[in-house]
């Protein structure tokens, strides 16, 4: 779990709060406040719990940083749900290298191309980048697939090679790109 800034056009800061599985790299999305308070975060690792009740997860482990915002009800929250939280050691970022990770890949891609206006373009942007960075992105730790399906074959034959039909799809007007092979 993470949570990190930013900040919009109209000069808000912008808190966002999200967790990544570490196995598949799938990212969730807990929301973005202005007002990050304890009764905002516990209610998010509420939805959190249920969310994953729901798809028929069983998370084991929380991995989060030592951050004023995480209160210690947070805690007793998770450890309701068999959730046992594990702190991260003080300026220990390798701790948590996963979600620190997606956290540099969301600012390069995303936070540093894209002015962000305010709340709810932030939500719609940090939507797009989690639905392109679960389906499309390659993730070297994965061996370049994305996390929803497995490498491809590749292809040896001269002939497959020259009569690829690769299509692009923009998204967020261009700042993200997706690319497939058509049929």
């Amino acid at each position: 779990m993470i949570s990190f800034e930013t900040i919009t056009l109209n000069g808000q800061r912008q808190y966002i709060l999200a967790v990544i599985e570490h196995t598949t790299r799938r990212i969730r999305l807990l929301g973005t406040t202005s007002h990050p308070s304890a009764d905002r975060v516990i209610q998010a690792i509420k939805n959190l719990v249920m969310d994953l009740n729901d798809a028929g997860c069983r998370a084991r482990f929380l991995t989060r940083d030592r951050d004023g915002k995480f209160p210690v009800l947070m805690n007793e929250a998770l450890a309701e749900s068999g959730i046992t939280t594990v702190l991260t050691g003080i300026r220990m970022p390798r701790m948590n290298s996963i979600t620190e990770q997606w956290v540099q890949s969301c600012r390069h891609e995303l936070l540093d191309r894209c002015l962000i206006g305010n709340e709810r373009h932030l939500r719609h942007a940090l939507r797009e980048y989690e639905h392109f960075y679960k389906r499309h992105r390659a993730h070297p730790a994965l061996n370049q697939a994305a996390p929803p399906r497995t490498v491809p074959d590749p292809i040896t034959a001269p002939a497959r090679i020259t009569d690829l039909n690769v299509r692009r799809r923009d998204r967020l007007g261009g700042v993200l790109h997706e690319y497939s092979q058509a049929a």
